[in-house]
């Protein structure tokens, strides 16, 4: 059984009334977190397109960009996003099951993040209600200014960087703490790091703008110790 039709499986008992703490209560624990995690960046992305009042078609294409849909499952996927616009609940209800699902494991929460960026992104504008949408989800998930910052900055070109915010160090830290950070960050990123906390296989592709952050951030603060 494919993702998507374990996704739409989730989706139909939302459509037919079952609250959406107990889906996502079903979904808690490993394998079936990655339907969870996949449902979130549906439903939030969903109506976070609606948030600068027009859906467009490049925001619908994002979803194809984040997950892969192999053509087999194109309606089983076109199934879910239909589920996804119908569903009632505000962005907010899904923000805080989601949060509480993850609890304090705030990896998988950035992963999130960083899907929903890739869509706010996708028309190549990051609209004042798009921010406005993500900031609340972030605050919803607890992130701090630092953290909801340095995600932006991945995928925002105009959004002010700060290298050492993307490893998560201080600006007097030493090289040697500096590179340390440098490191854990890429472990964290690689693809079976990802895959272990959730992450589906079809949307291992979302590591690749977080590495190359990543990758740049090392590279301007190494560049300046040389």
């Amino acid at each position: 059984m494919s993702i998507w039709t374990r996704i739409a499986d989730a989706l139909s008992s939302l459509a037919k009334g079952e609250g959406l703490s107990t889906v996502f209560e079903k979904l808690r624990t490993p394998p079936e977190r990655s339907v969870a995690f996949a449902i979130a960046v549906i439903g939030l992305g969903a109506k976070m397109a609606k948030a600068d009042g027009l859906v467009t078609r490049d925001e619908v294409s994002a979803f194809r960009e984040v997950f892969f849909i192999a053509p087999d499952d194109e309606a089983n996927a076109a199934k879910v996003f239909n589920l996804a616009r119908q569903d009632v609940a505000g962005f907010e209800e899904y923000a805080r099951r989601i949060k509480a699902m993850y609890a304090d494991e705030v990896d998988p929460l950035c992963d999130l993040m960083e899907g929903l960026f890739h869509i706010a992104m996708a028309d190549g504008e990051y609209h004042p209600a798009e921010n406005a949408f993500l900031l609340e989800v972030a605050r919803i998930f607890g992130f701090d200014e630092r953290r909801f910052s340095r995600i932006r900055a991945q995928f925002v070109p105009d959004a002010e960087r700060d290298p050492y915010d993307v490893l998560g160090v201080a600006h007097d830290a030493p090289m040697a703490e500096v590179r340390a950070a440098w490191r854990a960050c890429v472990r964290e990123t690689h693809p079976d790091q990802m895959i272990a906390r959730g992450l589906p296989e079809e949307a291992i592709r979302l590591a690749e703008k977080r590495l190359v952050a990543i990758n740049r951030a090392w590279e301007q603060i190494s560049g300046k110790a040389a």
